[in-house]
């Protein structure tokens, strides 16, 4: 299973979350922060419908799966 951190760190004159090498908007406070990563790692939680999905690989080879919409990612906030 994946595993999504979202972490809180000082960014832009603010606080914000990051996950993996993308940061969120910046919040004026850390607490701001906590509860917008809070916020969205919760919402990774939330099932979606199954649906099919169409992809290329790094060879240009083009893939189509099933895409099960109760697959989600474990999610974590780290302070």
């Amino acid at each position: 299973m994946t595993k999504v951190v979202y972490k809180i760190l000082e960014h832009d004159g603010g606080w914000a979350y990051q996950v993996g090498s993308t940061y969120s908007e910046t919040f004026p406070t850390h607490d701001d922060a906590v509860r917008a990563a809070e916020r969205a790692a919760g919402e990774q939680q939330i099932a979606g419908k199954s649906d099919g999905i169409e992809y290329e690989d790094s060879s240009g080879k083009w893939h189509e799966e099933l895409s099960d919409g109760r697959d989600r990612p474990q999610t974590e906030v780290s302070e």
